[in-house]
C-alpha cells in the first residue's frame, strides 16, 4: 500500500529514506541530470536521477503521465521553488520502477484553454488537474462536515428508494420501464419527499440523506439532471426551528471549509420584498442597486406610453446606475434595450443626469416629474436612469435581470459571501399552460395558518411557510413545513383541482399515511452541487461534480445516453416511435 502523500514533505523530512508512487508531470534533463516532478493527489514532490545512477537509463525513456515507484532519500534542494510546499527539497532516486505508460494525453493538464467537451470526453483525465481535483476535494470536505454535525445533532442517516412512483406537480421525470410489470414505469425520485415525510410518520423524528435526485429538464450551467441533495426533515418543529439549525449547519461547513465566520442569524426577506426590490426570489445582495417604484410620480402624466401602461394597470419601475451615465454610448443603452426584450419587455427609457436631465424621455415628460424623480430616487450627477412600464411581473423580471446584468458588467459585485433567507412563498402560481393555479413548490407545503380559508376561495394571496437560503443569488436549498393534517391535505389537493381518483393513482398510500398519528413536521434540501460551486468561486456546476453530464444532458465520456438492442426492448414491451 502507498505509504507517503507526495505534497506532504517539507525540510524537516530531509535525511527519511522514502518510497513514492505518482505520474510524471514533468521532466527535464539539465546538463545531465534529470529532474522529474511526481505528482499524486496531495501534490508534487521532485525527483532527481544523477548520470551516475543505474536507473538513469530508464528515466530517460519516462514521458509524461507515466505510473512510476520509486526509492530514495529526502535531500535539500539546491535550487529551491518557495511557490510549492515541497519547494525546498528533492529526493534522491536510488531505485525507479515503471508501473504503467501513457499515450500523447488528448489535451495537457496545464492547458486551461482545453474545450470543455474534449475534457468531459476524457474527464478521468481531467480529473488529474489540480483546478478539478482541488474542487472534488473540497466536495468530500463539505460533506464530511454536514455528516458529522448532523450526526451531533442526534439526526440518522437514512437511505430511500430510487425507484419511485411518477407523481404530478413538478418537473418532468426520468422514468424507468418495467420488464415484470410490461407497460408500467418507475420514476426516478425528483427528491426524497414522500419518503421522507413517511420517515416521520414511522416516528424517525430527524433525518437526513446525501440524495441522488433526477429531474429531465433543461439545462444551464448551475443545473444537472441528476443532482445531489443534502436531505432534512425533522418532527415537532416550525418555520424558525428548520431555519435556525440549517443556519448553523451551512456556519459550521463555512467555518470547516473557508475559515469563515458567518455572522448568525442570517437576514430574512419576505418572498414579495424580494421580487419587489429585486426582481427576483434568489436576490444577490452583494451589491446595492434596487429597483425603484416610481409609478406614483407619472399617475397624471401625459406620456402616451406611461399612461397607456397605468390604465391598464402596470406600473413604472426605475433602476438607478450611480456614477455611470458617462459609461454608457447610444449604442450600449440600444444593448440594454434589447436585452430587457427578451424578459418580455417592450421597451427601456433611459435619463442621464449631469446638472440637468437628458434622454429619450426628458421632452415628454413634465418637468415638475423630472423633478420628483430626482428628489425620490436622490440623483446626482453621472447617474444614468433605467426606466421599464409594463405589467407587473414583466418589469419586475426584466429590471431583476438587468440589474444582475449591470451589477457584472459594472464589477459592483464584491467578493464577499451574502447569505438570506427568503419567506412567505406564494402556495400557488399560475400556470398559463394549464390554465389553473399550480403548487408554487409542492403540494404537501403547509399553508399560513391564517390562509387555510382562502384555499379554495383566494389563491393568489395564499401564502405558505416555506423558506429558501440564499447564497449570492443563487438559491443554495429551500423547504418548508408539511401539511400533517390529513383535512387541509385534502383542501390543499382540491385548490390544485386534483380528482378523489388521480389522489388516489398518485398519492394513496401517502394519504392513507397521514391517518395514522402524523406528527408536526417540516425540512429542507440543500443542493450539495450548488454549494460546493459557491464555495470553490466557479459558476460551472459540471466543475464540482466527479462525472457530469454536458448542457445537452449527454455523457461524452461514456457515449450514453445510447441505443439498446431490440431483445432488450422486447422483454421491456417497449417499441420506439
Amino acid at each position: 500500500m502507498k505509504k507517503y502523500n507526495n505534497g506532504n514533505f517539507n525540510i524537516k523530512n530531509v535525511g527519511e529514506e522514502v518510497e513514492l508512487y505518482g505520474w510524471v508531470a514533468k521532466k527535464r534533463n539539465l546538463g545531465g541530470l534529470i529532474f522529474i516532478d511526481l505528482r499524486d493527489r496531495s501534490g508534487i514532490i521532485q525527483l532527481a536521477i544523477r548520470p551516475e545512477n543505474n536507473n538513469y537509463a530508464l528515466a530517460e525513456t519516462l514521458k509524461s503521465e507515466y505510473v512510476i515507484k520509486v526509492n530514495g532519500t529526502i535531500v535539500e534542494r539546491e535550487s529551491k521553488n518557495l511557490n510549492i510546499p515541497t519547494g525546498e527539497i528533492e529526493v534522491d532516486v536510488t531505485n525507479l520502477e515503471i508501473l504503467n505508460t501513457s499515450l500523447d494525453l488528448p489535451f495537457t493538464l496545464t492547458d486551461t484553454t482545453a474545450l470543455e467537451d474534449t475534457r468531459l470526453k476524457y474527464r478521468y483525465l481531467d480529473l488529474r488537474r489540480d483546478e478539478i481535483k482541488s474542487k472534488i476535494e473540497t466536495r468530500h470536505k463539505i460533506t464530511f462536515a454536514i455528516r458529522d454535525f448532523l450526526n451531533k445533532e442526534d439526526f440518522l442517516e437514512i437511505e430511500t428508494p430510487i425507484l419511485c412512483k411518477s407523481t404530478p406537480e413538478g418537473a418532468r421525470d426520468y422514468l424507468v420501464p418495467s420488464r415484470i410489470f410490461n407497460g408500467k414505469f418507475f420514476a426516478l425520485p425528483q427528491s426524497p419527499q414522500i419518503f421522507k415525510q413517511l420517515l416521520m410518520v414511522g416516528g424517525m423524528e430527524k433525518y437526513f440523506q446525501i440524495a441522488k435526485c433526477f429531474r429531465d429538464e433543461d439545462l444551464r450551467a448551475d443545473r444537472q439532471p441528476e443532482f445531489t441533495q443534502v436531505d432534512m426533515e425533522m418532527s415537532f418543529v416550525d418555520e424558525d426551528d428548520v431555519m435556525n439549525l440549517t443556519e448553523r449547519l451551512i456556519a459550521h461547513i463555512f467555518k470547516e471549509v473557508k475559515n469563515i465566520d458567518i455572522k448568525l442569524p442570517l437576514r430574512r426577506m419576505k418572498y414579495d420584498d424580494a421580487i419587489s426590490l429585486y426582481g427576483s426570489d434568489k436576490p444577490d445582495l452583494r451589491f446595492d442597486m434596487p429597483i425603484c417604484d416610481i409609478t406614483e410620480i407619472f399617475k397624471n402624466t401625459e406620456f402616451t406610453i406611461f399612461k397607456d401602461v397605468l390604465s391598464n394597470n402596470g406600473i413604472i419601475n426605475a433602476l438607478v446606475v450611480k456614477n455611470s451615465a458617462d459609461k454608457f454610448s447610444r449604442k450600449d443603452l440600444d444593448h440594454l434595450t434589447d436585452f430587457v426584450k427578451t424578459y418580455k419587455a417592450k421597451g427601456l427609457a433611459y435619463l442621464k443626469f449631469n446638472e440637468e436631465f437628458t434622454g429619450s424621455i426628458v421632452k415628454v415628460v413634465k418637468e415638475e416629474e423630472l423633478n420628483a424623480l430626482k428628489e425620490k430616487l436622490n440623483i446626482t450627477n453621472n447617474d444614468l436612469v433605467l426606466i421599464i412600464s409594463d405589467k407587473y411581473s414583466v418589469v419586475k423580471q426584466a429590471l431583476g435581470a438587468l440589474r444582475l446584468y449591470l451589477g457584472n458588467k459594472l464589477n459592483l459585485i464584491s467578493d464577499n459571501y451574502e447569505l438570506l433567507w427568503v419567506v412567505d412563498f406564494p402556495s400557488f402560481e399560475y400556470s398559463e399552460e394549464e390554465g389553473r393555479y399550480v403548487a408554487c413548490h409542492h403540494p404537501f407545503t403547509a399553508p399560513k395558518d391564517s390562509d387555510i380559508d382562502k384555499l379554495l376561495t383566494d389563491k393568489a394571496h395564499c401564502y405558505s411557510k416555506a423558506y429558501d437560503i440564499v447564497i449570492n443569488g443563487y438559491e443554495a436549498g429551500g423547504g418548508s413545513i408539511r401539511i400533517h393534517n390529513q383535512d387541509v391535505q385534502s383542501k390543499m389537493f382540491e385548490a390544485l383541482e386534483l380528482t378523489e381518483e388521480q389522489i388516489k393513482d398518485k398519492f394513496g398510500f401517502f394519504v392513507e399515511a397521514l391517518k395514522y398519528g402524523t406528527p408536526p413536521h417540516g425540512g429542507l434540501a440543500l443542493g450539495l452541487d450548488r454549494l460546493v460551486m459557491l464555495l470553490t468561486n466557479t459558476d460551472n456546476i459540471r466543475d464540482v461534480i466527479a462525472f457530469p453530464k454536458t448542457a445537452s444532458a449527454s455523457d461524452l465520456m461514456s457515449e450514453c445516453p445510447n441505443v439498446v438492442d431490440s431483445k432488450q426492448l422486447d422483454e421491456l414491451g417497449i417499441k420506439i416511435k
